[in-house]
């Protein structure tokens, strides 16, 4: 379905974001804006637990743009979540209760999808994307490199650090020295030496910062003369100079400093001034975009049938060396066994047929790691590479569908109760163990439908007499289903 109004939420370490676009020819126009100070990062104890002030501050913020995101369908609005949710041990605790506060699914997207959707959102605001761009994304808890061209990412990284995170742990209280300035961006220099020589190989034409700490720098900068245009080497110095005579960002007196950055200034100017040296950098220009428009792009994109996640998993297909003959039967069958039980899924772009079909194409890449467990090295791989475009639920999502598609059930048992994905599971082990000749014999006519308890699949009988191993594997695979509580009937047609 398309949309003429979209929405993109940010939960980022130090400001939650809402974003509204309306969608014309293809570009977006930035319609109406949110954004509220929640300053998650600072909520993190010791132990890497959100407090509770933190996560009280996240759903009030989310519930006043649930209220302007009300009347949005499911699929125009996307949430993504950054380096605080990613790294907090009860993220998933506070995830569903934002989830309720806003209405929508929220997303923990890992740091490298940080960094390409925000260099989606920044190409699209660039005069002459030709060139080739170095974008630096100074966030609350963690920072993204993005070496890119057009719209293409070339180089992607995300570091630790952030302005929300640095200010807490070399500016307590708020107090800024000259020894605690140096080691705050010697910190931040010896995290940027893991990138810089790979970086500086790639070689760029222009420096962009993006987001609200490039944002108050380059203000703080302009609006009080020390600098004639973006962001530069002697600015930065005097802006640190300036600092370091106040003791403390709110001892400031400079205009276009806000009230919500003063706590998160010191740290942000650090990593910049470490940005600038390691890098060789004179001058760095500021642009709007950003990962709310990123996302809001990248929804486009999945209308438009340019969906990222779909060239992902090709490349997954090659990289692994997946046999795509096989790979096409078994998701055509599982997708024809899901129309069956799920009419509405053979509408273009239903989410669960997409997963389902994906998790096909992709449940034998652990066979090149090795063939004895496979689906268990596929599910680990589908879980914890890098697969741009997928969320880390997403993610998550496919490596379950991969584990449970043969083998014993009972791993599948943190899904007990997600019928959609028991479903799923379902059309996938029984595409699976039909296509277990690998070789393109028609199948025996067969249907599927819902019981009751569970599931029932009837086959012409006359189909099976000639298939004796796939008639025992389908009474075994009923018994898997009973190991459950729940059942697969086999009925065989006259």
């Amino acid at each position: 379905m398309a949309y003429e109004l979209i929405a993109a939420v940010d939960l980022g370490s130090n400001s939650f974001r809402l974003q509204v676009g309306r969608i014309v020819a293809n570009q977006i126009y930035p319609l109406d804006g949110l954004k509220e100070s929640v300053r998650l990062a600072a909520g993190l104890t010791p132990d890497k637990r959100l407090d509770a002030a933190a996560q009280q501050r996240g759903i009030e913020a989310l519930s006043r743009f649930g209220e302007r995101l009300r009347d949005f369908d499911q699929g125009a609005v996307r949430a993504v979540a950054t380096n605080t949710l990613r790294v907090a041990k009860n993220a998933g605790q506070f995830l569903e209760k934002a989830e309720a506060a806003l209405g929508f699914p929220i997303e923990v997207i890992a740091g490298r999808e940080e960094a390409r959707l925000i260099y989606l959102g920044v190409a699209h605001t660039l005069a002459n994307p030709q060139t080739r761009q170095l974008v630096v994304d100074i966030g609350g808890g963690s920072t993204e490199f993005i070496i890119g061209q057009n719209i293409d990412p070339i180089q992607l990284e995300s570091l630790y650090m952030g302005c929300v995170s640095y200010s807490l742990r070399f500016f307590p209280e708020g107090r800024v020295d000259k020894r605690s300035f140096k080691e705050a961006e010697l910190a931040a220099r010896r995290e940027l030496q893991a990138i810089v020589h790979v970086y500086r190989k790639t070689g760029w034409d222009e420096a962009i910062g993006s987001s609200g700490s490039a944002k108050a720098i380059v203000d703080l900068l302009e609006l009080n003369g020390l600098s004639d245009h973006g962001i530069t080497r002697e600015g930065l110095e005097k802006l640190r100079n300036e600092l370091l005579h106040a003791g403390d960002a709110s001892h400031m007196r400079l205009q276009g400093l806000r009230a919500d950055r003063i706590p998160v200034l010191p740290g942000g100017l650090a990593i910049m001034s470490a940005v600038f040296k390691e890098f060789g950098l004179e001058r760095m220009v500021f642009s709007e975009g950003a990962l709310r428009l990123g996302v809001l792009y990248d929804q486009l994109g999945r209308y438009h049938h340019d969906d990222l996640r779909e060239a992902t998993v090709n490349l997954f297909m090659q990289r692994y060396q997946v046999d795509r003959r096989q790979a096409a039967r078994v998701a055509h069958t599982a997708v024809g066994l899901f129309h069956q039980m799920v009419p509405a899924s053979q509408e273009a772009g239903h989410p669960d047929a997409q997963f389902l079909v994906w998790a096909a194409r992709l449940h034998e890449v652990g066979i090149s790691v090795a063939h004895s467990s496979y689906h268990k090295h596929s599910a680990y791989v589908i879980a914890n590479a890098d697969m741009p475009g997928f969320s880390r639920r997403d993610q998550a999502r496919l490596s379950r569908l991969v584990l449970a598609h043969r083998g014993k059930l009972e791993r599948a048992q943190p899904l007990r109760g997600e019928a959609p994905e028991w479903t799923l599971i379902l059309c996938l082990r029984v595409a699976v163990l039909l296509h277990r000749s690998r070789d393109d014999q028609p199948l025996p006519p067969l249907s599927i439908g819902l019981t009751r308890n569970g599931f029932q699949l009837k086959l012409g009988a006359c189909g099976l007499e000639a298939l004796p191993l796939t008639a025992a594997t389908l009474e075994d695979e009923a018994q898997q289903w009973a190991g459950i509580g729940s059942e697969l009937r086999i009925h065989r047609e006259a």
